[in-house]
């Protein structure tokens, strides 16, 4: 596919999805996100085993581009906020475990593309903030997404400061994973989507879908639906491989090695 905001490229088992809007920032426009969704959707259908979001330019993304907010009425801003939503959800539903790669800041909408991807590893340089607490228009949905990652007194921190916190304290909050020397990052962004790509990869799509469902319903209702699930995946030929593999103390042989699980 051809794009004008983003570049896809792919490398052995890995796609990389990069925000290619320097002069912007990286800020999300309609269009942008619209290109983000395309390429998390051709990509999640297809055999890659991991995805790394990144952006070019000095930050990582500057969040909404307010050029398409400031003269909007009500239902372009509701329809711009609904296509954000989309592409937040999307990445938790592809398949294949998506690493938010950070460098510089990471505000608002993009703060919100760090906590809505599985894993972030961020640089030593990089920032985050929901700087609406501060502003004019208050960070609604960038929220909902951060304070699913840094608990409640904290998330009402970022939001009603409106200020940056630096990489080490985004590490302490549970915003990323990981933080590295800027000269480093790209290789343990490699490294920790090596490690969470091991197994069966039919498996661990279906694992990551079932972890979203469950992971805001009430226990009860948690376990009643990760029973289900584990109960089914356990008929699913990588399952029994894998069972007969430790018992036959051998190297399982993966029906789906190499190729992702399709949503």
């Amino acid at each position: 596919m051809e794009f004008e905001h983003i570049l896809v490229d792919r490398s052995g088992d890995f796609a990389t999805v990069t925000m290619n809007r320097p002069q912007r920032r990286n800020a999300l426009s309609l269009a942008h996100m619209r290109e983000l969704i395309a390429a998390f959707s051709e990509i999640g259908g297809g055999d890659a085993l991991g995805i790394v979001l990144a952006g070019n330019g000095p930050v990582f993304s500057a969040g909404h581009d307010f050029a398409d907010v400031a003269e909007a009425d009500l239902a372009a801003v509701r329809s711009l906020l609904t296509t954000c939503t989309e592409l937040m959800t999307l990445m938790q539903q592809v398949p294949q475990p998506v690493v938010a790669r950070v460098h510089g800041l990471a505000t608002a909408a993009g703060c919100q593309l760090v906590a809505s991807a599985d894993l972030a590893v961020a640089s030593e340089n990089a920032g985050f903030a929901a700087p609406g607490g501060k502003g004019g228009w208050f960070c609604h949905t960038p929220m909902v997404a951060i304070a699913r990652n840094v608990g409640r007194k904290r998330a009402v921190e970022m939001a009603l400061t409106g200020e940056a916190i630096d990489a080490r304290t985004a590490l302490d909050w549970g915003l990323v994973n990981q933080v590295v020397p800027l000269a480093e990052l790209d290789a343990a962004v490699v490294k920790l989507l090596e490690r969470a790509t091991q197994g069966s990869a039919q498996s661990k799509g279906i694992g990551k879908q079932a972890l979203y469902a469950q992971i805001d319903l009430e226990q009860p209702k948690a376990y009643a639906y990760a029973i289900e699930v584990m109960a089914a995946t356990s008929q699913l030929p990588d399952a029994r491989e894998g069972m007969r593999a430790f018992l036959d103390k051998r190297p399982p042989r993966w029906s789906q090695d190499g190729k992702a699980a399709r949503p």
